[in-house]
């Protein structure tokens, strides 16, 4: 497991899964933390097992992710609700999401009472999961931190001129903000219209955008980094890491 290094105040725990220590069978192997992907609902409820084995609080908020901009508050019955962010306020409550090349992003405010987890691809980055996340807390953008966990690397994102059309075509308050967006494709050498996308530069200038400045993390490659790792865009059918972010009671 990866303990982000942020930060973050001392009540705020994180931790990102990677693709080792569980008992799902190939191509699932082996810590695979989601139900929708094909594998078996047994393995997936022994890998999550581990994670409170690991110290996750015994109530965790599930997501069914669409690659869209909602984001609700955490249920402690835990049902798994239809969004692609979560938050909380409540102690012991931890919030999840899902990944295999999307970028995580785990987010708290300085004083530690209001924590955050969103799934953001491409998609749901273009149409504005992380501004929708951050104007789901009371406190000010300048007063929240952020991690960016494992996600596809820009050298391995291969993109059309859609997804970069659809980043450009965002309003940016200064021309060096759009310069920036165009600064996060390159071309590909050998097609026109194709690029190579930075993830994780594209989230850096939305949250910067925002007011959020304090960011972390960015520093893996989904695709690259296989012995940790799942990637759809590599493997096609395989699981799903977990990022989590919680607020730990004081005892």
């Amino acid at each position: 497991m990866i303990f982000p290094e942020w930060p973050a105040p001392q009540s705020v725990k994180a931790v990102i899964t990677t693709r080792c220590g569980g008992v799902s069978e190939e191509p699932y192997d082996s810590l695979n933390l989601s139900l929708t992907v094909g594998d078996g609902e047994q393995s997936v409820i022994a890998n999550r097992g581990v994670l409170q084995a690991g110290g996750v609080p015994e109530t965790v908020q599930w997501l069914r992710q669409i690659h869209g901009t909602d984001v609700v508050y955490a249920d402690q019955s835990a049902s798994m609700q239809r969004a692609d962010a979560v938050t909380t306020t409540t102690a012991d409550l931890a919030c999840a999401v899902l990944t295999a090349d999307c970028l995580p992003v785990l987010f708290t405010d300085l004083a530690g009472t209001q924590v955050a987890a969103a799934h953001a691809g491409w998609r749901g980055l273009a149409a504005g999961i992380l501004e929708h996340t951050v104007a789901a807390f009371t406190a000010r953008p300048d007063q929240l931190i952020a991690y960016l966990g494992p996600a596809i690397s820009q050298r391995y994102f291969e993109v059309g001129q859609d997804v970069r059309d659809a980043f450009l075509q965002n309003s940016y308050t200064h021309a060096s903000q759009s310069r920036d967006v165009e600064l996060a494709f390159t071309d590909s050498p050998q097609q026109a219209n194709v690029y190579f996308a930075d993830l994780y530069q594209l989230a850096r200038i939305r949250l910067a955008k925002l007011g959020v400045t304090a960011i972390y993390g960015g520093d893996y490659c989904t695709y690259s980094q296989a012995e940790l790792f799942y990637s759809f865009r590599r493997d096609g059918a395989t699981g799903r890491m977990a990022s989590l972010i919680y607020i730990e009671s004081i005892s």
